[in-house]
């Protein structure tokens, strides 16, 4: 079975660039440490507008995605990083083509 990845496109706002990135590092690393079926984490920057951020993660299924956002701890992480956002798309994701 495929993994299931977790997607987000996070805007900050200007300024605030360095801030999210150490708040979503203390959220990534929760979510791997207490989270099972969390696979691994990647937070990427737009090189065109550094104040955008794309989030990609697998999961062993969709299950443990709905288990992880369900913890104890997940809604207090996201609502310390929504202050430093003008906005926040999240998105949970299937292969449709997978190259290796």
């Amino acid at each position: 079975m495929s993994p299931t990845y977790t997607h987000g496109v996070w805007t900050v706002k200007p300024g605030r660039e360095d801030d999210f990135i150490g708040a979503w590092r203390e959220f990534a690393e929760w979510s791997k440490r207490s989270a099972p079926g969390a696979l691994w984490a990647r937070l990427l920057r737009d090189s065109a507008q550094p104040n955008r951020f794309i989030s990609v993660g697998p999961w062993a299924s969709p299950d443990a995605i709905a288990a992880w956002r369900a913890m104890p701890g997940w809604q207090e992480r996201i609502a310390r990083i929504r202050p430093m956002l003008e906005s926040f798309e999240p998105s949970t994701l299937e292969a449709a083509v997978e190259l290796d």
